[in-house]
């Protein structure tokens, strides 16, 4: 490219920079220490996204969930502290913001994924104000704390998406966490609480529902399946759910939304993705299904396993004994 600016030369380069990145840098790294890797992540911190819903439960403390990029960048590996713009698998490279392109011998792909705010129609006007909170990002997660701790009686709405989500039991964790106190420390019969979920069941595992529907019949939870929300008006309460054919109106004095997400754009519109956007790799494996000397984990990818971090635990490996084997010149594991 004409505008691309001279750039460096890594043996590994690892995109994205959360737990998926760093611990694939150091779990590559303690099994063979000469290896050449750069992590390229924009962001000075590094959040620990799981404890987002305990801290809107203001059971966890939001400066306990950062830490300095720095601090947990595994020792020998390069930070390019630059956002990818563009992935050119074709040349083994990667575009940067800055304009330098980086070339590879070998990439794992994990920038996560993206809250798709705009995907609700009134959302970004609103949220982290007139009640309309969300546990999917930090600040947002400590109005969460707010509005559930200030309120003592009306209804309060939480809402679930269209799959794929990250942390699906995110959405409804809230809910019952929120509850469980309001049962404790205040009068739940003053409360009208109502879960909204796009998805047709309760729980995607057949075998969590039993469960999960004695909670919702304990703290008389309204369950809306096929309930989408499409639209919300934070200075008039009112929340717009798509069921079927139909658009409801719902009021409320709280709602706790959870944004629809995506693959970023960087990874939609490359060479890499497959028809719906997201990063295409085998399932067993952790290969590109297009790139041999590329593979990919976390949230970002179109295997079927849940988007959590517990799901990122099982892949690292997967992952580094894989890539390894293929600078061997080995077969690949299946694992």
């Amino acid at each position: 490219m004409a505008n691309t600016l001279a750039g460096e030369h890594y043996q590994i380069v690892v995109v994205g920079g959360g737990a998926g990145g760093i611990a694939v840098a150091a779990s590559l790294l303690k099994r063979d220490r000469s290896l050449h890797i750069a992590l390229i992540e924009p962001s000075e911190k590094h959040y620990y996204q799981a404890a987002f819903t305990l801290v809107g439960a203001n059971a966890f403390d939001a400066d306990e969930t950062i830490r300095k990029e720095v601090d947990v960048l595994p020792s020998g590996v390069r930070w390019l502290k630059s956002a990818v713009i563009k992935l050119e698998p074709k040349n083994n490279t990667v575009l940067l913001d800055s304009g330098k392109s980086i070339s590879y011998d070998y990439m794992v792909v994990c920038p996560g994924l993206v809250l798709d705010w705009q995907g609700i129609e009134g959302l970004e006007d609103t949220i982290g104000k007139n009640g309309v909170c969300s546990n999917y990002l930090l600040h947002y997660a400590e109005y969460t704390r707010e509005c559930l701790a200030s309120i003592n009686a009306g209804r309060v709405l939480f809402t679930q998406p269209p799959m794929p989500i990250k942390c699906a039991g995110a959405p409804q964790k809230i809910m019952y966490l929120a509850a469980h106190n309001w049962e404790k420390h205040k009068s739940l019969h003053d409360f009208d609480i109502e879960f909204h979920t796009a998805t047709p069941t309760l729980f995607g595992v057949a075998e969590f529902v039993p469960p999960l529907n004695k909670y919702i019949d304990r703290y008389d939870i309204e369950l809306n399946l096929q309930s989408n929300l499409v639209a919300i008006d934070g200075p008039a309460k009112k929340a717009f759910f798509q069921q079927g054919e139909n658009k409801v109106e719902v009021d409320f004095d709280v709602i706790h939304v959870v944004p629809p997400q995506r693959a970023p754009e960087f990874i939609s519109s490359s060479p890499c993705a497959d028809n719906s956007g997201w990063l295409a790799v085998d399932k067993y494996t952790l290969r590109s299904d297009k790139y041999t000397n590329v593979f990919g984990l976390g949230d970002v990818t179109n295997t079927p396993n849940a988007k959590t971090a517990a799901a990122v635990r099982k892949q690292v490996p997967v992952v580094c004994e894989n890539l390894l084997a293929s600078v061997r010149g080995e077969e690949l594991d299946i694992m």
